[in-house]
């Protein structure tokens, strides 16, 4: 058992992000590694063929599948803030999930959470209406979706005035600010690639429920589930090293839903 008393966390990674001749990471071997799938809705990057096969790759390995609704932003990958009305914003995200639900319930599986994708998951974290705007989604499609969300911030707080179950989430491959939000993508070192790095990063988070700032400071993080990328590069051998490192310590990888 871990110094924070856990003995099991989510691994989480973003899928489904291929879109028609243009492939993105590799699915596959990510689903053997984590616990739970953010699967694509099409805004940001994904097509219908992707997104069920992606859905019915989880569905045979057991793994759990949850929507990452983002921006209407192909182009830029979903990783660009768009100023969006609240109203609208709450269409598009129910939108993406209903079209998840969909896919994955044609692949024999189901959507079992919500987790916002780039720009807007960290628009969110600041951004009261548009925060508000995912909450509104959420409850109008399933208020028993739990969001996965960045801990302290404005969305984890307009979901529990709204009664909706929050799952706090930390990074294994992005560095932090001293305040515990993530350094921009823009930023140097945002990104982290060093295997090893990670593997540390990742087991002080578990164990000791803390992060090591840019700055070199400590940085109480509480988390329910850890995200690993799928697109960067390495990324495979991440995660399997991160999975193994994780049970070597007595930790057991299992999906919060």
């Amino acid at each position: 058992m871990s110094q924070t008393g856990q003995h099991s966390i989510d691994l989480n990674s973003d899928v489904g992000e291929s879109f028609g001749n243009w492939s993105f990471g590799n699915d596959a071997a990510i689903i053997d590694s984590v616990s739970s799938v953010n699967v694509a809705c099409g805004f940001h990057a994904g097509d219908p063929s992707g997104i069920r096969a992606t859905c019915q790759a989880a569905a045979t390995a057991g793994v759990t599948i949850g929507a990452h609704p983002g921006y209407r932003d192909l182009a830029g990958f979903g990783r660009r803030f768009i100023d969006v009305a609240p109203a609208e914003l709450t269409n598009d995200v129910v939108y993406q999930i209903g079209a998840l639900q969909a896919l994955a319930k044609a692949a024999g599986t189901q959507v079992r959470y919500v987790k916002p994708h780039g720009a807007l998951y960290n628009t969110i974290v600041h951004h009261g209406a548009q925060a508000q705007a995912v909450v509104e989604a959420v409850l109008e499609v399933d208020p028993q979706l739990p969001l996965l969300v960045l801990p302290h911030s404005e969305i984890q707080r307009a979901a529990a005035a709204a009664g909706l179950r929050t799952v706090t989430e930390a990074f294994a491959d992005r560095a932090y600010n001293p305040d515990g939000t993530l350094v921009s993508r823009r930023e140097p070192g945002a990104v982290l690639h060093d295997t090893d790095a990670v593997v540390a990063h990742v087991l002080r988070l578990v164990t000791e429920g803390k992060v090591q700032a840019v700055d070199g400071s400590m940085v109480e993080v509480g988390a329910q589930s850890i995200c690993l990328h799928g697109d960067t590069p390495g990324a495979v051998a991440m995660a399997a090293a991160v999975r193994t490192a994780l049970l070597a310590a007595g930790i057991r990888i299992e999906s919060f839903a």
